[in-house]
């Protein structure tokens, strides 16, 4: 969605960039919508009340000469939010942020305010993504004939999808993270029952998360007999890296069960292009991951796997492409309302 604020935006003015997720929001400048990012700052989300707040504070740290051109040429805005959106009024999944777009706008004396899903805004990056940014799965790289997907395990799980069309490339957002996780055989149904316990609905985003994670792991623990001991997300990818028996048998389930959600994404969206893992938590697991059961999972669709097989599988390893793609959404329009 967008505000126009106290004027209409001069095609000149520069823009803010920022993608707010549940822990931290990161913001950066940008000379002109598609172009790249420059001076990025990440915040704490609890340090602030709301991304007006925290955008003021992200400004006052920018270098003089930007802050004099935002105030001749007026200031944009493109904030990604890792929640739905639609309509003025934004409540954030997984932090206490809630607010009205247009009394953020105004108080920001922006002339304009674009607001993206987060993922919606992950996904304008994927057609410029190129080599230098992502690690295959097997060597295969995206093609760019046809739609594409992204599944982004951060602090919640994103996912959306990016289309081609005669007018170009076209976003599709979505709340793919809160759909119910299946099982893929008995003791991951295990797990599903052991969490049914506490979460009556077990969608993917509660296993497949940063938030998620020491629900998965205290899963793993009780089906598998062993004592809980790890408790907070840092320390279990820290242990299980290191070798603790748990903590690895639960990143590996990890792995495993988010192959199985990429592919069901895949099939739902018919990313034939390729599968985009994004988000900032599978690229902490290194080796791990590219060792794990992911991409045998993301093929074990019965009488589909030949369709899943050809699809290619990278991991996006560069740490600004969601704010590119905010400006790249700004650009070209990407459904503004």
């Amino acid at each position: 969605m967008s505000v126009s604020a106290l004027s209409s935006a001069g095609l000149q003015s520069p823009l803010v960039v920022a993608d707010i997720g549940g822990t931290n929001a990161r913001f950066g400048w940008v000379e002109q919508p598609g172009q790249a990012v420059s001076h990025v700052h990440t915040l704490p989300t609890a340090d602030f009340s709301g991304p007006g707040q925290a955008m003021q504070h992200y400004l006052s740290a920018l270098p003089a000469e930007h802050r004099a051109r935002a105030a001749a040429q007026g200031l944009r805005a493109g904030w990604a939010l890792a929640t739905a959106v639609g309509g003025d009024q934004v409540a954030m999944t997984n932090n206490h942020w809630r607010f009205s777009c247009r009394q953020e706008a105004e108080r920001l004396q922006l002339s304009a305010l674009h607001v993206y899903n987060d993922f919606e805004a992950l996904a304008c990056s994927l057609p410029h993504l190129g080599a230098h940014q992502l690690r295959s799965w097997d060597d295969r790289l995206p093609r760019y004939d046809a739609p594409l997907a992204v599944v982004g395990p951060g602090t919640g799980l994103g996912v959306a999808g990016m289309v081609p069309t005669r007018q170009g490339w076209q976003p599709l957002p979505g709340e793919g993270g809160h759909m119910t996780l299946a099982a893929h055989d008995d003791f991951e149904a295990a797990l599903l029952q052991e969490a049914r316990q506490q979460w009556p609905h077990v969608s993917a985003e509660r296993f497949l998360s940063g938030i998620g994670l020491p629900l998965l792991h205290a899963c793993v623990c009780r089906v598998s007999g062993w004592g809980l001991h790890i408790d907070n997300t840092e320390d279990l990818v820290l242990q299980g890296l290191a070798g603790d028996t748990a903590a690895r048998r639960t990143l590996e389930v990890f792995c495993a069960m988010l192959g199985g959600h990429a592919g069901n994404v895949a099939l739902v969206l018919g990313a034939r292009g390729g599968v985009f893992i994004g988000g900032g938590l599978v690229p902490r697991l290194g080796n791990l991951f590219f060792e794990s059961e992911f991409r045998r999972r993301f093929e074990h669709k019965g009488r589909f796997a030949f369709y899943l097989r050809d699809i290619p599988t990278v991991l996006i390893t560069d740490t600004l492409v969601a704010l590119h793609g905010v400006s790249c959404a700004v650009a070209q329009g990407a459904r503004p309302s």
